[in-house]
């Protein structure tokens, strides 16, 4: 369908690209934003460095490695240091708010149009910055959800009281504001007690995160909506001029939103792509016309929009 040779450009190489980019956003009918992992980076959910040193560093110390994903696949020893680890992990990336106003800026420059997001981000900025949430869909899962890890059934449960529980079991404050906070001095418990090892209510096994990451995820009954309503979006859409705006999205499920946008432009001579990204924001050559390829900050990028 496509050539081999992808159009790349830049907000230095052509500024251009942000004026059409800014004249698509005010005259389309509809838009849907395709949101990656770069987006909540440069909204300050960053992984490694100082963030990850200052809530893993014990871990770090014990098992040497580098960043929370390396550690979220680690085999510890025992459930009760397993959930340590994961409830840590699951507040500071889906209870906390991103250091830097990432989503907000997105919020303001879609929020008088006809949207709807695509995302296999997993960390609630979207419904935190004021998206509606029947205008989402969060294909690859929620931290903020457990399930069985059998699974023996098909539904998943809130995990914020649990998680709490786990946190404060190992030392940790929680703030009004839901920041994590030590007592000075004091160095975090890397265990959990036993009895706060969550648990399916029906099986009895542990309970495991609801994210995609093997042929267990579950796809519950908010799962099953959330995709009938965009599939829903992409039927009244049908005939109408249309956005495909793609955010911080790499190559790690290029189908769900990449390829899938670029089909659908190419195929809908009214529709326009656009995609920010740091590192690579390309294109392929039939889809340059009715593009705007913009590398760089999408946090910088969004405040010039």
């Amino acid at each position: 369908m496509f050539s081999r040779t992808s159009t790349s450009r830049s907000t230095s190489a052509c500024s251009g690209e942000l004026d059409a980019l800014r004249q698509k956003l005010a005259e389309v009918d509809a838009v849907l934003i395709g949101a990656g992992a770069g987006l909540s980076a440069a909204a300050g959910f960053a992984y490694s460095g100082e963030r990850f040193r200052r809530y893993f560093g014990d871990f770090a110390a014990q098992y040497h490695f580098a960043d929370m994903y390396a550690g979220g696949f680690y085999p510890y020893g025992s459930l009760e240091e397993y959930w340590a680890y994961w409830s840590r992990y699951i507040w500071i990336n889906r209870y906390m708010d991103a250091p830097k106003p990432v989503y907000s800026r997105l919020y303001d420059l879609v929020k008088d149009k006809d949207y709807f997001v695509l995302t296999t981000n997993v960390d609630h900025c979207f419904q935190k910055a004021g998206f509606d949430k029947a205008r989402l869909f969060y294909t690859q899962g929620d931290y903020g959800l457990f399930q069985c890890s059998g699974p023996c059934h098909p539904d998943t449960y809130d995990n914020r009281d649990a998680v709490r529980a786990m946190l404060e079991a190992q030392g940790w404050r929680i703030g009004a504001d839901g920041a994590l906070t030590l007592p000075e001095g004091t160095v975090p418990r890397r265990r959990i007690p036993g009895a706060l090892v969550p648990r399916c209510p029906r099986c009895g096994r542990p309970m495991s995160m609801n994210l995609r990451a093997d042929a267990t995820f579950v796809e519950d009954a908010g799962w099953h909506a959330a995709a009938r309503r965009y599939e829903a979006f992409l039927r009244q859409c049908r005939g109408k001029k249309v956005l495909y705006w793609e955010l911080g999205v790499g190559m790690n499920t290029p189908g769900i939103i990449k390829y899938n946008f670029w089909q659908r432009v190419w195929k809908d001579r009214r529709a326009f792509y656009a995609c920010i990204n740091l590192d690579e924001a390309y294109c392929p050559p039939e889809l340059a016309a009715r593009s705007a390829c913009i590398k760089g900050d999408i946090g910088a990028v969004l405040e010039q929009l």
